[in-house]
């Protein structure tokens, strides 16, 4: 074989590319999953025959690159010979609950929101938009200006302040507004109600190019949940001569003139097994990868990574007998078919609630039940995650109940998982991230990439992007990794670019 590659990492990042570097050139390629499991925060977790989506995860990219891969690897459903393996068109739908109400997400002033509002709030939130679309906050300092310029400060307070809080838990005021920037980009009042009234209008395109993110319409979504695109990946890899080694967990990489030359690893039975390596692809969180370098590193770059802060994330599983939410439909009163709310309520510690049978219907074992899934932020060690899965099932419970969704008799059955690092966060140490990057642009073979390998709060097609755009520079015998940095910078993610 050619280059020698290691990949740390077996989630969308690290999986596309070792997928990508197999396929495309003469590579030897190892992959290191720390756990026993595959997909990162993007796998699939199967619990008594119903399936979790940790955070819930829509098919969608601005990229045709990664559209394209998505489809070559599961194809959309219709093809008779690979049935089980295939995306289905599901159709977007989120909400806030707030005031025990359902409010349409994006917010919209809308005639329903302005009801449900009531007049005295209503004119505040018109009042306070105006406000700062006139007089915006220059420059924006943190999150909360960056929130108050684009939906006005009561607006702000009442539908994005609390659930962001939960997210993070700390202040907005606390939160770098680059946050924004990664995850709403161009969202505003303005934005959302001019793709509501030009909606009739438009051409009808998976895509959606023109289309806001948090906007789109419609979404691919594995039938078994996006565990199963990286499942077949891996599978993809291995027939091609990759290796997918789980539970092989980084404890150091090798420096040697200022590259690395192996990557040391400890497998399940505590022995440590030393990969040699040309190039290395990390996906591992860099607080994590620069503690594991043994050569030469900056007191400064060690003081700003061991100082990155993470947020970290508990799904609680329930199978209900009934759900209240309901609506109209022409067959009837069914069940709602949103595919998450947001939590805004200020009583309630839970964030989000997802309803799998609305991602796919093939998440739920019985489909005359309803299968959801309680969102709960919260930092690694604390008293939430430190919590025994008994109690936290009965706090998701009287949570559900309190909420007015559920009666405590229609539980029937709930599992607990913690997710470690879910969020890489934009406070800590972070406004001298800098500093680190520098130095790990300084090492040519070493490229992180990833979410977490790059402390950068990307969606799964910009992590992906972030691994092919760094096969890209390998095969061409690159080391700049400026390509890389750049992806989810704009708000067409540099699709030209990452599709040459």
């Amino acid at each position: 074989m050619g280059r020698r590659v290691i990949v740390i990492g077996a989630g969308p990042a690290g999986l596309t590319a070792a997928w990508e570097l197999v396929s495309r050139g003469d590579s030897e390629v190892t992959v290191l999953e720390k756990t026993a499991e595959i997909g990162g925060l993007s796998r699939t977790v199967v619990h008594e025959g119903n399936r979790i989506d940790i955070g819930g995860h829509r098919f969608f990219s601005k990229s045709d690159r990664v559209m394209r891969w998505w489809l070559d690897v599961l194809p959309q459903a219709g093809d008779p010979e690979r049935e089980d393996r295939v995306f289905l068109l599901r159709q977007r739908r989120s909400r806030i609950y707030y005031l025990r109400q359902l409010f349409r997400y994006p917010i919209t002033l809308s005639l329903e929101t302005l009801q449900k509002l009531g007049l005295l709030r209503s004119l505040r939130i018109g009042l306070s938009y105006l406000r700062s679309a006139l007089l915006p906050i220059r420059p924006e300092r943190n999150l909360e200006d960056f929130f108050i310029n684009r939906f006005g400060r009561e607006l702000y307070r009442t539908f994005f302040k609390s659930y962001t809080e939960k997210v993070w838990g700390v202040p907005c005021r606390r939160i770098s507004p680059e946050w924004g920037g990664q995850r709403v980009k161009g969202l505003s009042i303005l934005r959302a109600v001019t793709q509501a009234l030009t909606r009739p209008f438009r051409k009808r395109d998976l895509g959606q190019k023109g289309t806001e993110t948090s906007l789109i319409e419609q979404f691919l979504y594995p039938k078994l949940g996006p565990g199963q695109m990286w499942q077949e990946v891996t599978r993809r890899v291995c027939a091609r001569g990759g290796q997918v080694l789980q539970e092989r967990s980084v404890v150091r990489l090798e420096l040697r003139e200022g590259r690395v030359a192996a990557v040391h690893a400890r497998a399940a039975d505590g022995t440590v097994e030393r990969y040699a390596a040309d190039y290395v692809l990390s996906s591992m969180p860099v607080q994590e990868l620069v503690a594991a370098l043994d050569g030469e590193v900056p007191a400064n770059v060690r003081e700003v990574a061991a100082g990155l802060v993470y947020r970290d994330f508990i799904t609680v599983g329930v199978l209900l007998s009934d759900l209240r939410l309901k609506e109209d439909t022409p067959e009837g009163r069914r069940l709602i078919r949103d595919n998450w709310i947001y939590i805004q309520e200020e009583d309630v510690r839970v964030g989000r609630l997802q309803i799998f049978n609305n991602w796919s219907p093939y998440l739920v074992a019985d489909r005359a039940k309803v299968w959801v899934g309680l969102e709960y932020f919260c930092n690694e060690g604390d008293e939430l995650w430190r919590l025994p899965d008994a109690e936290m099932l009965a706090l998701a419970t009287s949570e559900l109940a309190k909420l007015g969704m559920i009666e405590t008799a229609a539980v029937l059955d709930g599992v607990v998982i913690r997710q470690p690092k879910a969020y890489p966060a934009y406070f800590g140490s972070y406004p001298r991230f800098s500093e680190v990057a520098r130095f790990l642009d300084g090492i040519p073979n070493l490229f992180p990439i990833g979410r977490n390998g790059m402390h950068k709060y990307n969606n799964q097609d910009h992590s992906m992007l972030t691994a092919m755009v760094t096969v890209d520079a390998i095969l061409a015998g690159s080391g700049d990794k400026t390509r890389v940095w750049s992806v989810n910078t704009e708000e067409e993610y540099h699709e030209e670019r990452a599709s040459s």
